[in-house]
């Protein structure tokens, strides 16, 4: 039997298909097909000078935190630690998650390796990518 939908029921029922479509995914999808926000969240912003990263890792040591450059690909690995409850304390919620991460940024141009700066501040991690010399644009003399 077939069911017959009015202008405005077509429309909650497609909801309602999608809803337990995401509900499968969620309950029976491996881990490695589900999509998660990158961690650390990361802002990237260019000038003519170079590239500038701002990565959020609240809670992470600076001790804890790797970054690597291997071609045009920034790398940050690190670790967060879990947070120590009192004794005979539960959580209630649990969102922070714990544990090793690794993000990998491919970078629009080639870096002077040797002048890139990082600092770590109220955990913000900012990180100034200089462009390479061979990058930066050049002007040609014209001879008369």
């Amino acid at each position: 039997m077939y069911r017959t939908f009015g202008p405005t029921n077509i429309w909650r029922e497609l909801d309602r298909m999608q809803r337990d479509m995401n509900s499968l995914f969620n309950e029976y999808a491996p881990a490695r097909l589900r999509s998660a926000p990158g961690y650390p969240a990361i802002n990237i912003w260019r000038n003519d000078d170079g590239l500038f990263l701002h990565a959020e890792m609240p809670g992470i040591r600076v001790e804890d935190i790797e970054i690597n450059i291997n071609a045009n690909e920034l790398t940050l690995t690190g670790q967060r630690s879990m947070d120590e409850l009192p004794e005979g304390a539960v959580y209630l919620r649990r969102e922070r998650n714990f544990g090793k991460f690794s993000r990998s940024i491919q970078l629009p141009f080639a870096v002077n390796v040797d002048k890139v700066q990082a600092s770590f501040k109220d955990g913000v991690l900012n990180i100034a990518l200089p462009k390479a010399e061979a990058e930066k644009p050049k002007k040609i003399a014209i001879k008369s």
